[in-house]
């Protein structure tokens, strides 16, 4: 089973205008809500794919209700626990490009944190774990480290976050991480540049606990390095972007689809890019067959 943990999540609001201009009166001709959180997006991904997954986190309010329904609409096993207040509510204008106003959330007791590791700790050998996204106000900065180490061994961890949760993870030895190259640039306080330069510093991350490196360019595709010492690149395809939102949530659950089948780091990468520039052409998260279809169709 594939398990993805959003900590912070969120409803998310939609509003689709000609044009935006601050100051003034703007109206919409579209609007629409959509679950949001780096982890729920990895797991719709994977069922649109056809892969059985749990979506766990917290959840509170009319507002946790709602994102609750949407995610059983997708047909998600939504495993959220109670949480004191409402689950957040980001607003994002579309009006040709996105404008987003991220609400901070919820705020978590430790009885929440140590129901959490119990539920984690009830996961077995073979199973996927991915803790993704920004963690809840007052929440320690070690969150993610503390839930990797909670899992027996043989549980696949994934950690997609940025700053020091991410580093205070790699201690954990994560089997995965994705930063992209803004987060690597920012993790080592240089400017990375060069398809070099992102190997380099993919080497150090291992070299921290990380055992296989994911780095998104991207409209510029992504390069890994894997636990062999293998490097690799896939560059992205060629469109219309329309939505960068969840792209990266995209490419990480096309990596963990296609490696739980194949185990080949190579096929992964190449179906994490096209899942990530399928979802960039999409209006949200991509469907199976727009995947498929930039897949099949790469060298």
């Amino acid at each position: 089973m594939i398990y993805t943990l959003t900590l912070n999540p969120s409803l998310d609001y939609v509003a689709v205008a000609d044009s935006f201009n601050v100051g003034k009166t703007n109206r919409t001709r579209e609007e629409y809500f959509v679950p949001g959180g780096k982890g729920i997006n990895v797991s719709v991904l994977l069922t649109r794919l056809g892969e059985k997954t749990t979506a766990l986190g917290f959840a509170g309010g009319f507002t946790g209700n709602e994102l609750c329904r949407l995610l059983e609409e997708e047909n998600i096993n939504c495993n959220f626990k109670k949480a004191n207040g409402n689950t957040r509510i980001n607003v994002k204008l579309d009006s040709g490009e996105i404008t987003e106003f991220n609400a901070s959330g919820i705020t978590l007791t430790e009885s929440d944190i140590s129901c959490l590791k119990e539920r984690l700790g009830e996961l077995v050998s073979g199973d996927w774990l991915c803790l993704s996204g920004s963690i809840p106000k007052g929440t320690s900065q070690d969150i993610y480290f503390n839930l990797a180490k909670s899992v027996k061994n043989g549980v696949n961890v994934v950690v997609d976050a940025v700053g020091e949760p991410l580093k205070a993870a790699l201690k954990a030895k994560p089997f995965l991480i994705k930063p992209n190259i803004d987060e690597l640039c920012d993790l080592f306080t240089a400017e990375i540049k060069t398809k070099e330069e992102i190997i380099f510093y993919a080497k150090k991350l291992i070299e921290m606990g990380a055992q296989n490196v994911l780095v998104s360019l991207g409209g510029d595709g992504a390069i890994l390095v894997d636990m062999a010492g293998g490097e690799h690149f896939c560059p992205a395809h060629k469109g219309n972007a329309v939505n960068t939102v969840g792209a990266g949530d995209s490419m990480v659950a096309g990596f963990i689809y296609k490696y739980k089948q194949t185990a080949n780091f190579k096929e992964s990468l190449k179906f994490a890019v096209a899942a990530g520039s399928a979802t960039a052409f999409s209006p949200w998260l991509a469907e199976k067959e727009k995947i498929y279809e930039l897949f099949s169709g790469q060298e």
